[in-house]
Formats: C-alpha cells, structure tokens, sequence
C-alpha cells in the first residue's frame, strides 16, 4: 500500500436484513455492543456526535456530523478528531439482495487531510480498523447474537 491512496473502500455481505444493519449502525445501544460506546446519537443530517477511540499510544476523541440519510440504505458522516488538522468522510451503503442478505459498501475518503506525521492516522491503519469492525465485529453482532 503505497502513501497516496487516500480511501477505504470495502464491501461486507451479512445474514441479516438492511433494516436489522441500520439498527445496527444507528441506534446507540446497537453501537456500543459491536462498534464504539456513543454518548448520543441521532441519525439526522447536520446532528453533531463524539465517541473516544485509541491507538497503542494515544486516546482520541472522535467528532463526527451527519452528511447524509437515507433510512436502510445508506448513512455518511464527517470523522475527524478533536484538536487534530483534517476530516475524512465515511459512508456506509445498504444494498439488499434479498434472502435476508445484504451488503454493507463502506467508503472511507480524505485521509490526505490529517497530518502526514501522525502514524495513527495512516490509511493503512484505517484499513484494519474497518477490516475488523465490518468484518468480525459487526459480523459476529449480527450474524451470532447473544
């Protein structure tokens, strides 16, 4: 993976219904069992909302503000990290193939925006972040609930 690629592009197929996903990727409660533990959250355009992540070293505080909604098929949001230069977009696109399948597409963009000196913010970091939480984490929620 070379330095100038700038996007995250991945595509995850589930056993489970595009309205079970966005309960997944919008409900608070849903969150904090397979993805972050959000304070508040609403899925409505221009709604404001933060979450704290970490690195080996560091502890950041993520914020985020909705950009798009379109219910069960796709939620895209602003991701940038308090005191830090830069802002990506991240969206997520519900596509429904029927049989109780469906597709999450997720598209991870302007990494070029954060500080270049900051390894915790290299793509490629991004990359197994996504590659863990859509693939085993957001799997396993849906696919081997509780």
């Amino acid at each position: 993976m070379n330095g100038m690629n700038t996007k995250v592009e991945l595509e995850y197929t589930y056993n489970a219904t595009p309205s079970q996903i966005w309960k997944a990727l919008t409900d608070k409660e849903e969150m904090k069992k397979w993805y972050f533990e959000v304070d508040d959250f609403n899925p409505v355009v221009g709604f404001e909302f933060r979450f704290w992540g970490e690195s080996e070293e560091s502890r950041y505080l993520h914020i985020c503000e909705i950009r798009e909604v379109i219910e069960n098929k796709k939620l895209c949001h602003t991701w940038r990290y308090d005191g830090i230069q830069g802002c990506t977009d991240l969206c997520f696109e519900i596509i429904d193939k029927g049989d109780q399948k469906t597709i999450i597409k997720l598209v991870h963009t302007g990494f070029e925006t954060f500080p270049s000196d900051n390894s915790d913010l290299k793509v490629e970091n991004f990359i197994e972040g996504w590659t863990y939480i859509l693939g085993t984490s957001l799997k396993n929620y849906l696919e081997n609930p509780d």
